[in-house]
């Protein structure tokens, strides 16, 4: 089944986000795709504001690779940047699996990266920039 998400501006975002999380049931590895400047940060930052996680808390993990947050329930909640990511090594060397194993939510940005270490469970959602500057995410599951 196709699912689609229409964010028209950013103030749809917390309505797409608990869409979104209503709509992904209990898939707790997610794969965004999406080209520099799609918001896919943005994005991420209005789910995890959706499940609790102080807003200020959210940033890109871009050097880190990983941040780990708390929701409002003290559930564990992984964010990963893949995008400085040259070799495969460099993923597993953070532990990788460890997080994906864990049964928290790990969303991912710039999986491509680590493409060939994904779980075939991971849930790919596509983030595309319409030429109205709106966002629509799709994904099949």
């Amino acid at each position: 089944m196709t699912h689609e998400i229409h964010i028209a501006t950013l103030d749809d975002l917390g309505q797409a986000a608990k869409a979104f999380l209503e709509e992904i049931g209990n898939n707790r590895l997610v794969a965004f795709y999406a080209p520099m400047g799609a918001g896919k940060t943005t994005f991420t930052t209005a789910v995890c504001k959706q499940l609790g996680v102080q807003e200020d808390a959210v940033s890109s993990p871009t050097f880190a690779i990983v941040n780990e947050y708390r929701t409002g329930t003290g559930e564990p909640l992984y964010h990963f940047d893949f995008y400085r990511i040259e070799r495969l090594e460099e993923a597993l060397d953070i532990g990788l699996y460890d997080y994906l194993d864990s049964g928290s939510l790990c969303l991912m940005e710039w999986p491509e990266n680590i493409e060939d270490l994904l779980p075939e469970e991971t849930l790919k959602v596509h983030i595309r920039v319409n030429p109205d500057a709106s966002r629509t995410l799709s994904w099949e599951d």
